[in-house]
């Protein structure tokens, strides 16, 4: 069975739409600044803020200003209403999901208030304390829309929402569902800027993904969806497919807690398994959107997996963190909007900030945008701590 995608919706610290995403994209606009919505002391770090502050948000959705809310579900309610913009509502007979990928949850709000939280006294708060867990997010963007007869969270690190879009294929092909929309949504907070902190991979300079110099990541938040279709459900409403999701791979390799193994051993097998669905060679692949975090473990890693499976000489190659920041559980769909962009307008963004080969690996990844390309198949990965890898693959319809 054929599974297309038939819509799209996006917010991140590039613009809060797919047309302000696409200019910055095309003007090799980066927009990682000193967070101004997070209370943090660490606000030397570049980050891939979005621009909007919760009440902004809450005002552009017509939600009530005294409504417990975190921001992560905001961003994600923005992005599924940009993604459902033209869409019917729920049709006769058509069986509709919603699969969220997150890791945070409320954190944003529960480290606030926990501490209010443990006083018996204080109990104002405690809303925000419930609305801690990751599948309550995923709860209130569908309690916004309730149009959905199945909704289900994933949270599986940094490949959180690409493996929400194989999550919502396999329903489709199996027949639980007809229609899914899928993705992932995540904010900055406080324990992920300390998280990753003491893991020493944070940058305090641009990130610069496969360069010898590169010093780590950048973070950033953002929400991306994009609706699934068998090809039933679309004719029988009148949609038309932007792409089709041709094949997905999920590894483990299970190496460490959070560094990839040295020869991308998950990796190397996820893209193997994506390629294999997808019925492809590796000379058919226009384009890799690469995981690449910066960071000396993931890049050298993902590298190696790459030759692996594609050759010293691979298709072009580049990591779109440094325009957003990584976004981590959301990185997956943020990542898949900016492919099927490419994919729509002839170009491949370029890998910013790279100056200088690494010597561990053979290749150079795309150093400027390249315009005026045709983009027939497009790998994008995903990489998630635990070693949990995966593999999207995304085809021009030509049909």
């Amino acid at each position: 069975m054929r599974i297309f995608v038939t819509s799209q919706g996006i917010i991140s610290c590039l613009g809060v739409s797919m047309e302000e995403t696409l200019e910055a994209l095309l003007k090799e606009r980066p927009a990682l600044v000193s967070p101004r919505h997070i209370a943090t002391r660490h606000n030397y770090l570049p980050m891939g803020e979005v621009g909007m502050s919760d009440e902004a948000l809450k005002r552009s959705l017509s939600i009530p200003l005294n409504e417990v809310i975190t921001r992560t579900s905001l961003l994600g309610i923005y992005a599924v209403k940009e993604c459902l913009r033209g869409i019917p509502p729920k049709q006769e007979g058509v069986r509709m999901g919603l699969i969220s990928g997150n890791t945070v949850g409320g954190m944003d709000k529960s480290e606030i208030y926990y501490k209010e939280f443990l006083d018996p006294e204080q109990h104002d708060h405690t809303p925000y304390i419930d609305a801690h867990d990751c599948g309550s997010c995923t709860e209130k963007i569908a309690d916004y829309f309730g149009d959905f007869d199945f909704i289900t969270t994933i949270s599986t690190a940094c490949s959180s929402a690409a493996n929400a879009i194989a999550t919502g294929a396999r329903l489709i092909r199996s027949g639980v569902l007809d229609r899914v929309v899928v993705g992932g949504t995540e904010c900055l907070s406080k324990f992920h800027i300390n998280g990753f902190l003491s893991l020493m991979i944070l940058s305090d300079l641009p990130s610069a993904p496969f360069d010898v110099n590169r010093k780590g990541i950048n973070l950033g938040e953002g929400a991306a969806y994009l609706m699934l279709e068998s090809e039933n459900a679309m004719k029988q409403r009148g949609g038309v497919a932007l792409a089709e999701l041709s094949g997905y791979g999920n590894a483990c390799d299970a190496y460490h807690q959070t560094a990839s193994s040295p020869e991308g051993e998950g990796a190397f097998l996820a893209m193997k398994e994506a390629l294999e669905m997808s019925g492809l060679n590796t000379q058919k692949i226009n384009y890799i959107n690469a995981h690449g975090t910066g960071t000396v473990n993931n890049d050298t890693s993902e590298g190696r997996a790459i030759e692996r499976l594609f050759g010293a000489t691979p298709p072009p190659v580049s990591s779109t963190k440094p325009f957003t920041g990584h976004t981590t559980s959301a990185a997956g769909t943020v990542e898949t909007v900016i492919c099927l962009l490419a994919m729509q307008y002839g170009f491949i963004p370029a890998n910013l900030n790279y100056k200088e080969l690494d010597p561990s690996i053979s290749f150079k990844p795309v150093e400027k945008t390249c315009t005026g390309q045709i983009l027939n198949h497009i790998m994008t990965n995903s990489f998630g701590f635990g070693g949990n890898n995966t593999s999207l693959i995304f085809s021009r319809i030509t049909e």
